[in-house]
Formats: C-alpha cells, sequence, structure tokens
C-alpha cells in the first residue's frame, strides 16, 4: 500500500490511499499514525474501506501533499559508510574504527517537518545550506530491546527523508562535541508517501533494497546512488534505537545519506575553488527514490538572526 496525507483548501489534513493516478481519501480525519500500532492489520482494513467507500477520489499529481506523517520522535543514523568515507578521505581524515562497530545517530527536531513540496527556509544565520538524500523507516509496531534478526518485522513502510543541513553552523558546533544543534534544527521533508514494507519486497538487496535514489539541484543532477549501498541494515538500527528504551509507532529511523547525496560531499571531494556552491533562495531541489516517488521544493531566504551578546 502506498499512503498520503492531503492538506484542502481548510488545510484540514485527509489520509488517502494511492491508486494509480488517483487518491482515495478515508472518510474521517484519521491520521496515519492512528492506523499504526499493530501488526499491520489496521491499516490493511482502512486500505480496504478506503478502496471500497472513500469520501472522494482525486488526482494524485493534483493533490496538495502535507508530510504522510509527523514522527513523534526522529532518530537519523549513518548507515552509508562510503559517504563518511569520501568527504574524510578528502580532507586527508581517517577513518575511525568505531563507525563500523556501532550504527551511530541523531536526534532530530520534530516540530520542523515539513511535506515534500513545501518551500524550505535557509536556516537562519547559515551560508552553507545543504540538502541530504536519504530514507526514513517508519515503525509501525513500537517495542523494546529488540534483536537485530527480527526489528524489521516493527517497521512499517518507508518515506524519503531529508535533513536540511546548515553545514557553517553544523560545523562550528561539532567541535563542541554535544551534536550538531542548529545545523541540523530547521526543516525536516518527509514524503511524498508512506510505502509499507511488502511493497518493496520485490527489491530487496543486501542489507535494504536496489532502489535507484538521486537528487537535482535547479533540474541539474548532483547525486546518485542506490539503497543497497548500506552498510548497516535496518534490523540492526533499528534493534541498537530500542536498546534500553521503547520505540512508539510512527518513529522515525533514518538511513543516513547515501553516498554523493548531499552538497557537503562534493564540496569535501572538489574542494572550495572547483564546488561549484550551496543552496541559496530561488533554488529548486528535487529528491527521488525508485518506488518512493518525488520531494520538490523551493529555497527561500532565511529569517533574520536575532544575536546573542556574544555576536553569535
Amino acid at each position: 500500500m502506498r499512503w498520503v496525507t492531503c492538506r484542502d483548501d481548510a488545510s484540514t489534513e485527509r489520509v488517502g490511499l494511492v491508486r494509480g493516478d488517483s487518491v482515495h481519501l478515508l472518510d474521517d480525519e484519521t491520521a496515519l499514525i492512528d492506523l499504526l500500532g499493530d501488526d499491520g492489520s489496521t491499516l490493511a482494513e482502512a486500505g480496504e474501506r478506503a478502496e471500497r467507500d472513500p469520501i472522494e477520489v482525486i488526482d494524485l499529481a493534483a493533490a496538495d501533499l502535507a508530510p504522510p506523517l509527523r514522527p513523534p520522535q526522529v532518530r537519523d543514523f549513518l548507515c552509508f559508510l562510503d559517504h563518511l568515507r569520501n568527504a574524510q578521505s578528502a580532507a586527508g581524515i581517517e577513518m575511525d574504527p568505531l563507525w563500523e562497530q556501532l550504527p551511530a545517530f541523531y536526534f532530530s527536531n520534530t516540530t520542523s517537518v515539513v511535506g515534500p513540496n513545501d518551500a524550505v527556509e535557509i536556516s537562519p544565520g547559515c551560508v552553507w545550506f545543504d540538502y541530504e538524500l536519504e530514507v526514513a523507516a517508519i515503525i509501525g509496531r513500537g517495542g523494546q530491546n529488540l534483536h537485530p534478526d527480527s526489528a524489521e518485522s516493527h517497521i512499517a513502510g518507508f518515506t524519503i527523508f531529508c535533513d536540511w543541513s546548515a553545514r557553517d553552523l553544523q560545523m562550528r558546533e561539532m567541535k563542541l562535541s554535544l551534536g550538531p544543534s542548529k545545523g541540523k534544527d530547521s526543516a525536516n521533508t518527509f514524503g511524498p508517501m508512506l510505502v509499507t514494507a511488502d511493497e518493496l519486497e520485490a527489491f530487496r538487496s543486501g542489507n535494504s533494497y536496489h532502489l535507484e535514489m538521486a537528487a537535482y539541484v535547479n533540474g541539474e543532477q548532483i547525486s546518485h546512488g542506490w539503497m543497497d549501498q548500506m552498510d548497516w541494515s535496518f534490523g540492526e538500527i533499528i534493534a541498537y534505537a530500542s536498546r534500553g528504551t521503547a520505540l512508539r509507532p510512527g518513529e522515525a529511523i533514518g538511513s543516513g545519506t547515501v553516498p554523493t547525496g548531499c552538497l557537503f560531499e562534493h564540496f569535501a571531494v572538489l574542494g572550495p575553488a572547483e564546488f561549484p556552491g550551496w543552496l541559496v533562495p530561488g533554488d529548486e531541489v528535487r529528491l527521488e527514490v525508485q518506488e518512493l516517488g518525488t520531494c520538490s521544493q523551493k529555497i527561500l531566504p532565511a529569517a533574520e538572526v536575532h544575536r546573542l551578546r556574544t555576536g553569535v
């Protein structure tokens, strides 16, 4: 099944089942996250109801898409180690063996979630603004202390994920060893749809799925990779995320950036002299993942910065 959340003229959001080029809207205001929490039975029943007796059928191409759901928690892992190798080797930095021993992640901002076609403001004070081409697994059935061999069964489905990054702010903040904070705080894109895990089974390969991933800026392809380049599996990272804590339905588990999947990696490889530049107002960023759809977003100017007494 493929699920979207659509906004009407009054900004009311309704969940819909995608069938071909159409969306079959449910007859109530149930949020997609409300259909999660079990083995998938509730979502399947809702799908049958949407197909059998929709309140309305609309054109998918004309729909105003909100995020398919708003995760109560976002953990973004770094599963594509070649992404890190590319960036670090260009700077002459040796890869720490610890990256291959544990799947590192950070927590991101759940209040900054935006839809697949919503405009994105540059982070205040940022001049190195960047996209990241990722996929997120959405937890369907909660759990705690899960085993890597069975944790993947807790996934409801997958969606495109972009954690927009203020690289200059991030680089400064990371010197304090407390995480990226404002460098990753202003926008997180999810969408256009939640695709249930069974839809992707035919593409299973290695630690993931053989799905093509690409990113374009103003129509020019900048990034290209495959989802099965992941070094860590979704079972491993979900098990690690659940260690000592409970995962809840709707939580997002990010894959991290596919190799070549952000401007920073190109900046590191090409160097400042040859790097074509960061995102600026007016740019259009399009992210595509096979079977998961397309996100297309315009970049807007940053809000004014109210400086602290230190000038920051």
